[in-house]
């Protein structure tokens, strides 16, 4: 926890992600990553000298045997404010329209149904629990499948919304992020999602396995590139953000 806590300290300072003051909802999926997130946050916010609150907000999206009554009882024992907002993802998805490709849709939905959600209780940043392990991948399925070189921000400003994501975990690699979420035994609510294992995340993360096999130290090299190339927004020496 320590050594997941100095990365997402590192992060947070070489991308200002944190102003003295401000609310910051932590976007709580009821996975390992989001979960972690909550939990350095907390950690975080004990000794960090810019003070700041922590609330989390949940999604509930309608999958079949989700729940998350346990992940309340975590929020509470963290002394963090925990909100339940009920979208009918599942049914839209899924029962109603039936898509082959459900991603997308559901990304989207999940996007709005979130950023109404702050704006609604006049929040203005959401920390979401992306990885070290989710930027390379995102790089790799952007160059594969779109023809891009791109990637998301460390920070990103939402005009619309005026809501600004902050990525904290970026520095964090997902196997370090797993043995710290087991470790703390923190209450990780299965996911249901028809979907889940049959995307082409997954299947990037599969070929990064297989070329890291015959390419040692494969994602440090494409993690460093995005951050040298630099990709918007990745680039630690920038002053004003």
């Amino acid at each position: 926890m320590q050594h997941i806590l100095g990365l997402t300290r590192r992060c947070v300072e070489d991308y200002h992600m944190i102003e003295a003051g401000e609310t910051i909802a932590v976007g709580v999926s009821g996975g390992k990553d989001s979960l972690m997130c909550l939990a350095v946050l907390a950690q975080l916010r004990r000794f960090y000298p810019v003070p700041f609150q922590l609330e989390a907000i949940t999604l509930e999206m309608g999958m079949p045997g989700m729940d998350f009554s346990a992940v309340a009882d975590y929020c509470a024992s963290l002394e963090v404010p925990y909100t339940r907002i009920q979208v009918p993802v599942y049914q839209i998805v899924f029962e109603e329209r039936k898509e082959k490709n459900p991603c997308a849709l559901c990304a989207k939905m999940r996007r709005g149904s979130l950023n109404t959600a702050l704006v609604e209780r006049g929040i203005h940043k959401i920390a979401l629990g992306h990885h070290y392990d989710d930027a390379v991948e995102t790089m790799l399925m952007n160059l594969l499948f779109e023809g891009r070189i791109g990637c998301f921000q460390p920070v990103t400003y939402l005009d619309r919304t005026q809501v600004t994501q902050i990525r904290p975990l970026l520095y964090c690699q997902e196997d370090e992020l797993r043995r710290a979420a087991k470790r703390l035994q923190l209450p990780v609510t299965s996911n249901t999602c028809p979907a889940d294992g049959a995307s082409r995340r997954q299947e990037i993360k599969e070929l990064l396995v297989e070329l890291e096999e015959r390419y040692p130290n494969l994602k440090k090299k494409i993690f460093g590139a995005i951050q040298r190339y630099p990709l918007y927004g990745w680039d630690v020496n920038k002053e004003e953000r």
